[in-house]
């Protein structure tokens, strides 16, 4: 049977705590152990991006790609809900095939933090219509993910459509 969509949203949030935890523990690391850190986000925009990425994004990304292949089986709030990942034919999901489900999973928090660092960088300045879409793209695709999951059949987000997955209960 496939997860309903506040089923995953809670395995989402117990997740979501790993998450907070870690980013605390970056935010100690990079004010008070090593503040030199902090330097890589004041220069060059794509310093700065790609050090956000190494510091938040990919681990982040790479705890759901192992936990959620066939290495792991569930993520830690996946297996609380009792809810997991697998492929159309119910078997568990390779590395490559989850990696590329959660690069669409993820693409439109590493679109708000690109948008971020670009606003930051304008400051006071006008906001360019570029930006001002790319918000837009970043809210549709947050919602069109939310309704996927909700209002499909197979209760399947756009990204598992996609990437041809499911989330079923176990």
């Amino acid at each position: 049977m496939n997860a309903l969509f506040l089923l995953r949203f809670k395995a989402f949030m117990i997740d979501y705590i790993f998450i907070l935890i870690y980013l605390f523990a970056v935010f100690i690391f990079s004010v008070f152990l090593f503040p030199s850190i902090q330097g890589f986000f004041t220069g060059s925009l794509i310093v700065a991006q790609f050090t956000g990425f190494l510091l938040v994004t990919f681990p982040v990304s790479l705890y759901f790609i192992i936990c959620d292949s066939n290495i792991g089986k569930q993520s830690f709030g996946k297996r609380k809900a009792g809810i997991r990942v697998v492929g159309t034919n119910r078997e568990a999901l390779s590395m490559l095939h989850v990696t590329f489900r959660t690069i669409l999973k993820f693409l439109p928090w590493e679109l708000s933090h690109f948008l971020v660092y670009r606003l930051i960088y304008i400051g006071d300045g006008k906001v360019p219509i570029t930006l001002s879409l790319l918000g837009g793209l970043i809210y549709a695709l947050m919602l069109a993910y939310i309704l996927t999951a909700i209002f499909t059949k197979k209760k399947q987000s756009l990204y598992d459509i996609l990437a041809k997955t499911h989330v079923i209960k176990v």
